[in-house]
């Protein structure tokens, strides 16, 4: 074997290795971001829904003073048929 074929051949990888680049300043550049409207539209709609509460209490009072007094009656069959309703949607979205 050969040494100085060897680091001929080690001179020419070194040779292909990335030289140092230049930096280039810039002068008066600067970055800037730029918000679409509808980004802002987007920011507006979340922070309104942010300050509703979680839950609807003019549509579920009425329901919770309901099964409190017991007047708030579910039919079985109903009740069956919304889980197997359920089911099968996610059965399909899953597929």
């Amino acid at each position: 074997m050969r040494i100085e074929a060897y680091s001929q051949v080690n001179s020419i990888y070194k040779a292909d290795t990335v030289k140092k680049s230049k930096e280039t300043k810039r002068a008066g550049v600067s970055d800037q971001v730029v918000i679409s409207s509808a980004g802002k539209d987007y920011q507006a709609a979340k922070a309104a829904i942010a300050k509703q509460p979680d839950i609807r209490t003019d549509l579920t009072e009425s329901i919770k003073s309901r099964v409190d007094n017991g007047s708030y009656q579910v039919s079985g069959n109903d009740f069956a048929n919304k889980v197997l309703e359920k089911y099968q949607s996610m059965m399909l979205y899953n597929e």
